[in-house]
């Protein structure tokens, strides 16, 4: 199992803006400027929750933007949307339980990625950065626990977007 963070910030370090708006990732670049399709392309399950799930409902049929993944939003309400498996429970737990050979994308915030890191779980960040400051908004790392370090492993530029491709470090 590969546990993949990939997403956009602000240079602020916000993933959103306070009432979860993404307008300033939408006024900045596409997906067409970057790495997202060859990333897409190497996923077998992507995981997130329902307030992004929301964000993907509102650009269009969330079923073309993720077709060819095991698709699976936690929510506590039930989805009427083909290609998306509402569940409940742990994320972290979930994410074991897929199997050894996935490759699982946690998509969106820290309702999903904070779990996974607290337990050690996240082997790749992909994380662009915007040039836009915020000020205020929704951070991105909020999780709790020990130090974890990752190692730098290349810099790319998309556009206006710089992305950083972070390991996990093998040392302690």
């Amino acid at each position: 199992m590969s546990v993949y963070f990939y997403g956009c910030i602000t240079l602020d370090g916000y993933l959103a803006g306070k009432n979860h708006e993404l307008d300033w990732l939408h006024q900045t670049g596409t997906a067409e400027e970057t790495g997202y399709a060859d990333f897409y392309a190497r996923m077998d399950v992507v995981l997130m929750g329902r307030r992004t799930f929301r964000e993907i409902e509102g650009m269009g049929n969330p079923a073309e933007a993720y077709p060819t993944t095991e698709n699976y939003v936690f929510t506590h309400r039930p989805l009427n949307q083909k290609g998306f498996t509402p569940v409940s429970g742990d994320v972290a737990a979930f994410a074991e339980g897929l199997g050894r050979e996935k490759h699982i994308w946690a998509v969106g915030g820290n309702t999903i990625l904070a779990p996974l890191l607290e337990r050690d779980l996240v082997d790749h960040l992909i994380v662009q950065v915007a040039p836009v400051l915020l000020g205020e908004g929704i951070p991105l790392f909020t999780q709790k626990g020990p130090l974890r370090r990752f190692r730098l492993e290349e810099v790319r530029k998309y556009g206006q977007f710089a992305e950083l491709v972070y390991g996990r470090n093998a040392e302690p």
